[in-house]
């Protein structure tokens, strides 16, 4: 029996050389960034030399290499897709079919580069028959412009994925491929969607920028005026397809072919109009698009339309949407064009790899990328023509040699004892090097003839000249330019058809017109609102919530700027505004978030405050109303919670802010928004608490930094057993407090005396409180109303400059209690 194996050790897992800590959210980027660059360059965009994706260019290579050239017999799908697989790309079978099937679909690409034979799908999205069934081959444009170079040491191999065979990083493209067949992709964080294109009006701009590197854009546009799709339609010129080739994305309007046609129905039956479609736009499935209208028909979205028939064969597409007797086709025509696909925009996006790195391109960028690697490869391509060419002139000169001076060369071979001392002395005595001996040791004896020897010296002469043409060509780039222009041209002439896409004028205005017929959005309809409004109108905002626009003459009757004794007064008002300002006030609710109040609908119709906020707030309490300055230097906005919690944002984040509720506050749970108050770098800041103890700190990045919207804040007050936080305030220049407690006192304080305290300190307790009494209020001292609404509905407004150090009423009661300033900016 053989002898057994002796048992490896299980390695230690405590041993410290292979374990290595590393913190969790590196490696997630890591390994993040990893996937994407390996889906961005290896799987998803194209590369801008031969516009060819690594699957794509892998089956055109394999196909290449089983020798299914256009001359040969069709090979089973199956043979390419296996051979795809084992030796290049190991992926999905699927997958490699899918793309394979897309070379060969001629509603897919302009220029295919497959020839098919089979079921391959269609345009009414039919899947193709199993690669089992199929049958495929290169096609003449793939064979001639896209691999014929490939052996003349054009482009770089590199090693497959198990290091067994070597695969080109790129094919020797003589044309450029993604222009001509566009390209779809999806990566990790980017897309591309390049149309495709005529070949002839390509190839006529790349020879026009070899001519003129310099060539304005709007020659270029003229040269390359759109896309070129494979199903035809037609292609609404402007704006969109301008930004699309100067800056390498935009939106390109797009529609079908149809005309008006008169039918006959059936026999004894009435003439009836049709609108009659014969090509659909690029990538719109025909059934798909039947279906689809035929459901708006149903649900009456469309009328007109009595029967929707397909009567597409062999010679084209033809779909006859038959109309009632009593219908105007050109208004149905109308209709399918603005609510189908039958007019639709293509977004087009020109990003593709150049040098590994995905890049967005302009039209101008992609041709000069590829007429730089067209020259790279003809310089290539030539050298590697140049070193044969002189290869196998040294050799005839060598053969030549040996003529002159045969009966030497055959005594020499006689007289040798074996070849190694034959080819030793040719060298030596005829002056030749050893790659000219070993040919001369080897020439048949027919070179012998006279014939052969003039066919020597004839071979002889046209390498002379065929390297000197080559040199010329690499010491002398207009040659080598013109050669490339010379191969353009013959290519144009080979593969080159008529644009099938028609280019229609009118682009601009079909935007204008959809824009126009779309609903209008929040921002429109606001400021059709505001221009509706009076000009000396008055926003004003109440503290039930009302929200409501009025006149001058009304607002002086309300009184609501004026103090008014405890009973049953309107609603006071929190904010009174002038319109012609446009005032933007931000709404802070209890979770933490913000809104833009969208007040100018209140001029027709007015309501509360939920009713002009995003749906998203519903069930909030809106606990403060901001006025937002026009100039935000040196301003931020500080969030004061009621755990004691205190955060600024900058102004800035609140200048853009969208129609949509916006998260400004982590809030732990029980937590929720106290007050939010207007921050002036080195302005004082007090905070106070429902026992009368006060905390002054200066505003600055020190004590208050600065911080993001998801931060929490740092802790300010640390609040005691059955403490709360009551107030917090920006202290003006008297740096002067008023106070309101729970037992109806209200008086004012000079902060001044109190002193400074950093964050977390304990602070001052406020004078003249009483004992055990409760603080319900503070607020900065300003010349203005002290307002209070009670839960019974009863309000009273009092003059705060008169009422200090005096008793109101009972404030146990209170429902809301704010300052109306009436001579400030508004600002509570």
């Amino acid at each position: 029996m053989p002898k057994a194996r002796p048992k490896q050790p299980l390695p230690d897992p405590s041993d410290e050389r292979r374990i290595q800590p590393i913190e969790l959210h590196q490696e997630m980027q890591r390994s993040y960034l990893e996937y994407a660059m390996s889906v961005i360059v290896g799987r998803a965009l194209p590369d801008a030399r031969d516009g060819l994706k690594p699957v794509q260019r892998r089956i055109l290579f394999a196909m290449h290499e089983l020798g299914l050239t256009p001359d040969r017999p069709y090979r089973k799908c199956a043979r390419v897709v296996g051979d795809v697989l084992g030796k290049y790309h190991p992926h999905g079978d699927q997958a490699v079919y899918d793309a394979l099937v897309r070379l060969v679909q001629t509603f897919a690409s302009r220029n295919p580069l497959l020839d098919g034979h089979g079921n391959f799908g269609s345009v009414d999205d039919d899947p193709p028959a199993a690669m089992r069934y199929t049958e495929t081959r290169l096609a003449p444009i793939a064979n001639e412009a896209m691999l014929d170079e490939i052996g003349s040491d054009t482009v770089d191999f590199a090693n497959n994925f198990d290091g067994s065979q070597q695969e080109p990083t790129v094919l020797p493209a003589q044309l450029p491929f993604l222009l001509l067949n566009g390209c779809t992709g999806i990566a990790v964080g980017m897309a591309t969607n390049i149309p495709p294109h005529n070949l002839g009006e390509v190839v006529d701009a790349l020879i026009a920028l070899v001519r003129k590197p310099e060539l304005s854009d709007e020659k270029l546009l003229e040269l390359v005026p759109g896309p070129d799709f494979p199903t035809g339609g037609e292609v609404l010129t402007g704006s969109g397809l301008r930004d699309t080739y100067l800056y390498g994305r935009g939106s390109i309007p797009m529609r079908g072919v149809a005309h008006i046609e008169e039918i006959q129905p059936g026999k004894g039956r009435h003439k009836r109009g049709a609108v009659v479609i014969t090509e659909l736009p690029y990538q719109l499935s025909k059934a798909g698009w039947i279906e689809k209208l035929a459901e708006q028909v149903n649900d009456g979205k469309i009328n007109g339309i009595a029967d929707i028939r397909d009567e597409s064969d062999r010679e084209g597409m033809r779909v006859v949407v038959e109309l009632r007797r009593d219908a105007n086709p050109e208004k149905v025509l109308a209709d399918l064009q603005r609510r189908t696909a039958l007019q639709s925009n293509y977004g087009a996006i020109l990003l593709a790899l150049v040098h590994g790195k995905p890049i967005q391109l302009s039209l101008r960028q992609l041709l000069q990328e590829f007429l730089d690697y067209r020259e790279l490869t003809i310089i290539r391509r030539t050298k590697h023509a140049l070193k044969r060419a002189e290869d196998r002139l040294e050799v005839v000169e060598g053969l030549i040699t040996a003529l002159n001076a045969l009966q030497r060369v055959i005594e020499m071979i006689t007289a040798a004892p074996d070849a190694s001392s034959a080819k030793a002395s040719l060298q030596v005595h005829l002056d030749i090097n050893e790659r000219q001996a070993d040919a001369v040791l080897a020439m048949p004896l027919r070179r012998l003839t006279g014939l052969e020897q003039e066919s020597l010296r004839k071979e002889a002469d046209d390498l002379l000249q065929e390297r000197a043409r080559l040199r010329h060509l690499l010491d002398e780039r207009p040659a080598l330019l013109d050669t490339m222009v010379a191969e353009f041209k013959a290519l144009k002439k080979r593969f080159a058809t008529p644009r099938r896409t028609r280019l229609v004028e009118g682009g601009d205005e079909l935007v204008a017109q959809r824009t126009a017929a779309q609903r209008p959005n929040t921002e429109l309809l606001r400021q059709r609102a505001f221009e509706g409004l009076p000009s000396d109108g008055r926003l004003v905002i109440q503290a039930d919530g009302q929200v409501k626009v009025v006149g001058p003459q009304l607002l002086g009757r309300l009184h609501l700027d004026e103090p008014a004794p405890l009973g049953d007064n309107p609603s006071p008002a929190r904010l009174i505004l002038p319109i012609s300002s446009r005032p933007a006030l931000l709404a802070f609710t209890d979770a933490g978030r913000v809104a833009l109040l969208r007040w100018e609908f209140a001029g027709q119709n007015p309501g509360t405050l939920e009713k002009f906020l995003p749906e998203g707030m519903s069930g909030e309490r809106v606990v403060q109303l901001l006025p937002l300055p026009k100039e935000a230097e040196g301003k931020s906005v500080g969030l004061l919670s009621s755990d004691g919690r205190f955060k600024r944002l900058p102004l800035a984040d609140f200048q853009d802010l969208s129609g949509r509720a916006t998260s400004v506050l982590k809030l732990k749970e029980g937590v929720n928004l106290k007050r939010v108050v207007l921050c002036q770098e080195g302005a004082d800041l007090v905070v106070g608490s429902s026992i009368g103890r006060l905390l002054r700190l200066e505003v600055n990045e020190e004590n208050l930094p600065v911080m993001g919207r998801n931060a929490q804040g740092p802790v300010l007050l640390r609040l005691l057993t059955g403490e709360e936080i009551c107030f917090g305030a920006i202290l003006n220049e008297q740096k002067e407090l008023f106070l309101a407690s729970e037992n109806g006192i209200c008086h004012k304080i000079d902060v001044a005396t109190y002193r400074k305290n950093s964050r977390g300190q304990i602070g001052s307790m406020a004078t003249g409180l009483s004992l055990g009494s409760k603080l319900v209020f503070g607020s900065e001292f300003v010349s203005g109303l002290l307002c209070i609404e009670f839960k019974d509905g009863r309000s009273i407004r009092i003059d705060m400059a008169s009422h200090t150090q005096q008793a109101t009423c009972d404030l146990k009661d209170s429902k809301t209690i704010f300052v109306h300033p009436t001579l400030g900016n508004g600002e509570e």
